[in-house]
């Protein structure tokens, strides 16, 4: 069984009893969780060029420590020259340890390289408590060599959790240290 991370202790021993302070929940199973986190890229350039979209699966999985897969085109759209099944994106889920491992990587590496960075939107929630965040550049993370980059591309990153609201999942996420912008 795999160690477990620095965050994963934090929310155990920090964050679900301030959330179960905060929200009146009688049972520390009741507190959300994460429970993945998806990573996504898609390009229109691949559409002409494959390698583009090799190169970024490759990066995206130096950035996860886990092999992207290769997501397709379900229809043909002729005005922009796409088949079905022409490769079009590269996607990575993200769970238990390599899932805490790479938030806390996000957290405390990337997001303080971010360029001119103030927090994060608070308005990317879906309702459900799921938050989406988009990265422009994928050399904010240090697992990638600037020189090695052919063409700087952003991806999307996807946290799923078990929070009935938006509330619920802003207040965990603030609580794991997600860097939001202040109101």
């Amino acid at each position: 069984m795999a160690a477990q991370t620095r965050l994963l202790d934090q929310y155990k021993d920090l964050v679900v009893p301030k959330l179960q302070e905060e929200f009146n929940y009688p049972n520390p199973m009741m507190v959300p969780k994460l429970e993945k986190i998806v990573v996504n890229v898609s390009m229109k350039d691949a559409i002409q060029n494959v390698k583009l979209l090799e190169t970024a699966a490759a990066e995206i999985g130096l950035i996860t420590g886990q092999k992207p897969v290769i997501r397709r085109a379900r229809r043909s759209i002729a005005n922009f020259k796409l088949r079905e099944g022409m490769p079009i994106g590269a996607s990575v889920t993200l769970r238990r340890a390599q899932m805490w491992e790479f938030l806390d990587r996000l957290i405390s590496l990337t997001m303080p390289r971010i360029r001119d960075f103030r927090g994060i939107s608070r308005k990317a929630f879906d309702g459900r408590g799921n938050y989406s965040l988009g990265l422009k550049e994928q050399i904010v993370f240090p697992e990638i060599d600037y020189d090695n980059v052919d063409k700087i591309h952003g991806f999307n990153l996807t946290f799923v959790t078990s929070a009935k609201t938006d509330a619920e999942a802003l207040s965990l996420l603030k609580h794991l240290g997600m860097p939001f912008k202040a109101k």
